[in-house]
Order: C-alpha cells, then structure tokens, then sequence
C-alpha cells in the first residue's frame, strides 16, 4: 500500500483505490490554502500517472468539512491606516486567486477520468458541498446534513456549485437552499437524488463505499472513463 501525508488530508493507494481522507477533525475538516494546492496536484497526479482506477474521498471526525477555513484569509489588524489599507487590497486580491483556485480544485475531480466517489458524515457545509457535488456519486450517513452556507455571511456561491446541482436536483430545491442556507438531512438529500445511499453509522458508509469502490476498479479501465466522459 502506497501512503502520503499532506497538512489537510492523507493519500492512500491500494487494490486500485486512491483514498483522500480528510485529517484534521479538530478544525472540522475546513479547507486552508495548501487545500487548494494540494488537492489538485495530487488528482492530476494519480490520474496522469495512472496510480488508481477511481478515488474514495472520505473524512475524520463528526464534520465532514465546515468548507473553506475563511479566517486564513482575513486581513491583519494593523494601527497604520495606510499599512491597513494596503493590507486590505492585498487580501482582496488573494481572496480572488484563492476562489479561482478553488473553481480549478474542484474542476480536477470532474475532469479527471477516473470516477469519484464522496463518503459524507455529519455536516457537508459551503465548499464541502461544492467538492462533493464534482464527485461522481456521494454517499452519507444518517447524521450528514448538506448546506448552501454561503448566503449566511452575505456571500454568493460561485466556485461551480450551482451548474452541477442543478443536474443534480430540482432547479426550485437549489434555489431554496441558495437564498435560505437551510440544512438539508440525509433523507431529503437521499430523496432528491443528491446522495446515493444512506448509511447508519460511518464505519458501515466507508465500508459500503469501499466495496462499491471495489467493483468499479475490477470494470476495464478505459470503458469506465469512456462511461464518465460521455455522462459529463
């Protein structure tokens, strides 16, 4: 078995399955700069160089991610009005880079040919739920809850988030969380189509995502990126 470690989540190979998991539950899983760095190289990675058959996304803790950590990028308090200012414009700019950092992140999982699949637990909050809708299936569990979080600090969600939900479920249902933030529980996300399935606990998801996992990387490789090619 192949093993990396990164600051925000571990990679690990084996019986053709590259397994992201999440790893820092004390920070409920939220998404810091090296995120947006790390996730995409190490997907091109596994992809370009054919380390895997398809990609389990999984996570640590009772969230699965609270979405992207904004308080990394907040400006510092400085008492210098000028030295304020500039720090402000510079922390504009990199909030920008940052966002188009995450449209690319995110983009490399429904670009990559190899299927993706997201184990969810407990809350899949802003860019959590952004990540799993360009996966190609999503499971949860009973405890998972999905939100649009993004309307509640007066921001839009717009790192690709609403194209693929609306492929994903009713346009009206979008629209509602988009302008509420409101949770939606695993049942109503199992209802309307977001999720696949519903696990009980988290040890029975991964178990069931793994075994799911399993039998798409025992399918000939270049009919199942034929099948996502053609489905994207």
């Amino acid at each position: 078995m192949s093993q990396q470690h990164f600051e925000t989540f571990d990679l690990s190979i084996e019986n053709d399955i590259a397994h992201i998991c999440l790893n820092r539950p004390d920070k409920r899983n939220s998404m810091i700069p090296s995120f947006w760095e790390d996730l995409p190289n190490v997907i091109e990675d596994i992809d370009g160089n054919a380390r895997a058959r398809v990609i389990v996304i999984s996570s640590t803790g009772p969230v699965f991610t609270a979405g992207m950590d904004l308080n990394a990028f907040a400006p510092k308090q400085h008492e210098n009005p000028d030295d304020a200012k500039r720090d402000r414009i510079r922390h504009g700019a990199a909030f920008y880079d940052t966002a188009r950092k995450t449209q690319a992140a995110f983009n490399a999982l429904e670009d990559c040919r190899l299927p993706v699949l997201a184990a969810i637990q407990g809350g899949c909050v802003g860019g959590g739920l952004d990540m799993v809708t360009a996966c190609d299936m999503r499971y949860c569990t009973q405890d998972a809850f999905f939100t649009i979080f993004e309307i509640n600090i007066g921001m839009t969600a717009d790192v690709g988030t609403f194209p693929r939900l609306v492929q994903q479920m009713p346009e009206g249902l979008v629209r509602e969380l988009a302008y509420t933030g409101r949770r939606m529980p695993a049942d109503e996300a199992m209802a309307t189509g977001l999720v696949n399935r519903v696990f009980s606990s988290h040890e029975e998801m991964l178990a069931g995502v793994m075994e799911v996992a399993g039998e798409i990387a025992s399918k000939p490789p270049l009919a199942v990126y034929g099948c996502k090619r053609m489905i994207n």
